[in-house]
């Protein structure tokens, strides 16, 4: 866990501008109060601030000239949105919410959900239409109680054929009708143009409710050929107590069972905590500790900050133990790590791989064999915090009158090697580039599952055709998934104590 101090070396008089901020107890907030806030933290903490003009240390002249720029934006979500570095390229990633609980429930992974996961695509002879498919089914909701299966096809939600323009309008109610359909290949794999998609007119009405998912969806140990596999699909970086007492637990009973290979199943993984994924490339590991798993490249400003004071705490080592502080530095939460001490591991992926999925890859990679079995990952490497209205940043005495808060990108996580750079997502060897068949998912742990079976035969090597010589596959289009309204779903999250000095 880490305590800096970093230095705001802006115009300090911003808590000065008391022409534009009368007493808050009286008055309403003010718009330009919360663009100082948003101005004032992305200049404190963007991993981008040296790109950006705006956000120059000496971008004002003068208190007025400074009120004069936050009053040329409308709303907090304008001016945030014009500091972001290249929005549709590397940082699509940076949110503002007018909540800070809403915010804090989606990273806690709390969402409404009717338990179904799913993907939408669209083929390659469709116009407009797009189908669903179900990717998995959360244990303990409305949509497994009701028989949904992985492998189920859609085209309609309440009898509306689902399009690009319409599908958020038509899964965001609480309560819809899904329409499933049947897909026919034409009796051919590869080709996806003489597909066929049809209604079979039967439906099934889900409804949402608050979900908090379990990240483990599935594990187990596979016994074939003499090997011992184990196998973890898992779905998300948790930090909670309870969740990484399961994963550390689940890595004891890989131990007990003598595994030699590990397949860590990341398809549907976009992220989540930074120490969670530290801990979980140490239980792959354990002949590592203390040798550095990711360095931090934060702006200019506290990267300076941080080699006068403490280089140290820039870098993230393997570690033998959990453990998570408060903002007193108190210990509330420690548990000894269960590791393999493993030189290759295979990691599954889609693009749905994001962030701490790909810190993993890419953290471990100068160390041990990582084998990436799938398709190409998100392209993120930059992890995030919630910014508050606040003295230190904090949600410590943060302003009472209003709730805005932001998550911004505030710094790249750099490999033991220097190596962040995958914008464009990190891609498996050609080898093991292998797409999942929405017409024939197979069952997620099961070894004849299309990609689990290209990993065992790769272990075991055992005498089969090889998936990965086919022929490549025509490419569909990734349209969304049930994650749509959550702009925290590519994410990786860093969220141990900051100490900020606003200095004058």
């Amino acid at each position: 866990m880490k305590n800096f101090k970093v230095l705001l070396l802006t115009c300090v008089a911003l808590f000065a501008l008391t022409s534009c901020f009368e007493d808050m107890d009286d008055n309403p907030i003010s718009t330009i109060e919360i663009n100082d806030f948003v101005w004032k933290g992305m200049n404190a903490v963007y991993a981008y601030k040296d790109e950006i003009t705006d956000l120059a240390n000496d971008r004002f002249n003068s208190n007025d000239d400074y009120t004069n720029y936050l009053n040329e934006y409308a709303s907090p979500e304008d001016l945030f949105e014009s500091l972001l570095y290249l929005p549709n390229d590397i940082d699509e990633f940076s949110v503002i919410v007018p909540n800070y609980l809403d915010l804090e429930q989606l990273l806690q992974g709390t969402t409404y959900s009717n338990g179904m996961a799913y993907g939408l695509v669209k083929l390659p002879n469709a116009a407009e239409d797009v189908i669903g498919y179900v990717r998995y089914v959360m244990p303990n909701t409305d949509a497994e109680a009701k028989g949904v299966t992985r492998g189920m096809i859609f085209n309609t939600i309440d009898g509306a054929a689902i399009t690009e323009s319409n599908f958020s309008a038509l899964l965001n109610p609480t309560t819809y009708t899904i329409g499933w359909a049947d897909y026919d290949n034409n009796g051919t794999t590869v080709t996806l143009t003489d597909d066929i998609i049809t209604s079979n007119n039967e439906t099934l009405t889900l409804t949402k409710s608050p979900y908090t998912e379990n990240p483990i969806l599935t594990h187990n140990v596979l016994n074939v050929s003499g090997s011992s596999i184990g196998y973890l699909m898992y779905n998300g970086f948790r930090i909670g107590n309870e969740n990484l007492d399961e994963l550390n637990n689940v890595f004891a009973e890989f131990q007990s069972a003598g595994v030699s290979d590990l397949v860590l199943d990341l398809r549907y993984n976009g992220g989540g905590s930074v120490d969670t994924a530290i801990w979980l490339a140490s239980m792959i590991t354990g002949q590592y500790t203390g040798e550095v798993f990711f360095k931090e490249k934060w702006n200019t400003d506290i990267l300076t900050e941080f080699e006068q004071s403490n280089p140290e705490a820039l870098l993230n080592p393997f570690v033998t133990q959990m453990t998570k502080r408060n903002t007193n530095g108190d210990i509330t939460y420690q548990q000894s790590i269960n590791s393999l001490n493993l030189n290759k591991v295979y990691i599954i992926t889609t693009r749905n791989s994001a962030s701490a999925s790909e810190l993993v890859i890419n953290g471990l990679s100068p160390y041990i064999d990582v084998v990436q079995v799938g398709s190409t990952t998100r392209g993120k490497s930059q992890a995030s915090r919630t910014i508050y209205d606040s003295p230190n940043l904090s949600k410590e005495n943060v302003n009472p009158n209003h709730k805005y808060a932001m998550q911004p990108l505030i710094y790249e996580a750099q490999n033991a090697d220097g190596y962040s750079e995958f914008y464009n997502g990190l891609s498996p060897d050609p080898t093991f580039q292998i797409s999942e068949y929405y017409e024939n998912l197979g069952e997620l742990g099961n070894i004849e599952e299309r990609l689990l079976a290209e990993v065992i035969a790769d272990i075991t090597g055992l005498s089969r055709a090889s998936l990965s010589s086919q022929e490549p596959r025509e490419p569909i289009k990734q349209i969304s998934d049930q994650n749509f309204k959550n702009p925290f779903r590519f994410d990786m999250v860093d969220d141990r104590p900051l100490e900020f000095n606003l200095i004058n």
